[in-house]
């Protein structure tokens, strides 16, 4: 077994119309024994800018910690908040500056830039970045993620559309994936607003 399937994950951000929405399931578990089922795995860097961390539950929770201690440096030296795009740059670059001994995660980075137009990156665990402009997906449930949100993803979905697909293709696709699932999280952003919303999924 992989040290990325360790703990089991699935993570999914797609894009609507001036909208986004980032998903993951809840389990935290170590291999196919099952230790917690509220695990967080999405944490918001900022309003508009939302971070997903699949892989290693350990690695997730301290590159997540150098990540917001950076952007609250950059806060206070530039007296405003990140861009997608930057940050997509700072976290290739802590990555990548980690390649002999890698953080064992894969990010996925959703925020809304300039004039509110969507961003959606996934990067490997060295920091090599893959741009969409639909979806992307990480963890240990990509690939049935990939098959459930190239079959339901239309573009320029309205937020409450968006919201529904990305939570069947999440509940979906973890259902065909035994490290993953026991519910899903999912938060809708739009230039006005930010929803969270808890799915019930199957608990097995």
């Amino acid at each position: 077994m992989s040290i990325f399937e360790y703990n089991g994950s699935a993570l999914v951000a797609m894009v609507g119309k001036n909208c986004f929405a980032i998903a993951s399931d809840r389990r935290l578990g170590v291999q196919l024994q099952t230790i917690a089922t509220d695990f967080q795995r999405i944490f918001k860097i900022h309003d508009k800018l939302f971070l997903g961390l699949s892989g290693l539950g350990s690695d997730a929770q301290t590159l997540h910690q150098r990540l917001v201690f950076r952007h609250k440096l950059y806060q206070l030296r530039e007296e405003r908040d990140m861009k997608p795009e930057t940050f997509a740059s700072l976290v290739s670059a802590i990555l990548y500056e980690k390649r002999f001994g890698p953080y064992f995660c894969q990010p996925v980075i959703a925020g809304l830039g300039d004039d509110d137009k969507p961003f959606i990156c996934t990067m490997d665990s060295i920091g090599a970045k893959e741009l969409a402009k639909d979806f992307v997906v990480a963890g240990t449930a990509s690939e049935s993620l990939y098959g459930a949100c190239e079959s339901m993803f239309k573009p320029d979905m309205d937020h409450e559309e968006l919201f529904e697909t990305i939570s069947q293709a999440l509940l979906s696709s973890v259902d065909r994936d035994c490290l993953s699932g026991w519910g899903g999280h999912v938060y809708i952003i739009t230039p006005t607003e930010v929803t969270e919303r808890i799915l019930k999924g199957r608990m097995d």
